[in-house]
């Protein structure tokens, strides 16, 4: 048996449930119809983020329609490696579902904040900084081993790499927004990593 026939529907159901776990979240967080400055993120980081992050989720949606289409840059993987990343999905879900309930209505898709944010220390926030991009991480990790293909792996790092580098820009803001209880929070939490020491 192709083992893709037998991968496949878990990239569609985790897929599924991330988006579903999502959705209600990005929907409260817009009901406030407050326009925010994205520009602020810097012309290249606008266009380039949300490029690499269309032509991920473009290829994950392609592997879900019919994994043949991206036979091109799949990889031998152990098996068991494959249903590893299966296991993946149900704590990634958790910390999302966790991650997402601490942020509430705090939620952006970019570097501002909203003008009634809040400065949130709590849940996975207690430990790192930027816990919803260790989600995504998480979560783009398990569907490139469980689909066994190198382009949705290499296009996750790319992505990663670049909310990585904007989330300087977020922390400047947050910084200016909240002054000195962020910089104590930014000294003694890990950026995507909890500390190991204090910091």
């Amino acid at each position: 048996m192709n083992p893709d026939a037998t991968f496949r529907p878990f990239v569609i159901v985790g897929f599924l449930a991330i988006l579903l776990i999502t959705l209600p979240y990005r929907i409260k967080s817009q009901a406030t119809d407050e326009k925010l400055d994205r520009m602020q993120e810097g012309l290249f980081m606008l266009v380039t983020l949300r490029l690499a992050g269309a032509v991920l989720w473009l290829s994950a949606a392609a592997y879900m329609i019919d994994p043949v289409w991206m036979a091109w840059s799949s990889v031998p993987l152990p098996i068991w490696l494959r249903w590893s990343a299966v296991g993946l999905f149900a704590p990634t879900a958790g910390l999302l579902l966790w991650t997402l309930h601490s942020l509430g209505t705090n939620l952006t898709d970019t570097v501002v904040t909203r003008q009634a944010h809040a400065l949130v220390t709590g849940g996975p926030y207690r430990w790192v900084r930027h816990p919803f991009y260790d989600c995504m991480a998480l979560f783009v990790l398990s569907i490139a081993l469980i689909a066994a293909n190198w382009f949705l792996m290499v296009t996750g790092v790319v992505v990663f790499s670049l909310l990585a580098a904007r989330s300087r820009t977020e922390e400047d803001k947050l910084q200016d927004r909240f002054g000195e209880p962020y910089r104590a929070y930014r000294m003694r939490t890990g950026r995507f990593l909890p500390r190991r020491t204090p910091g």
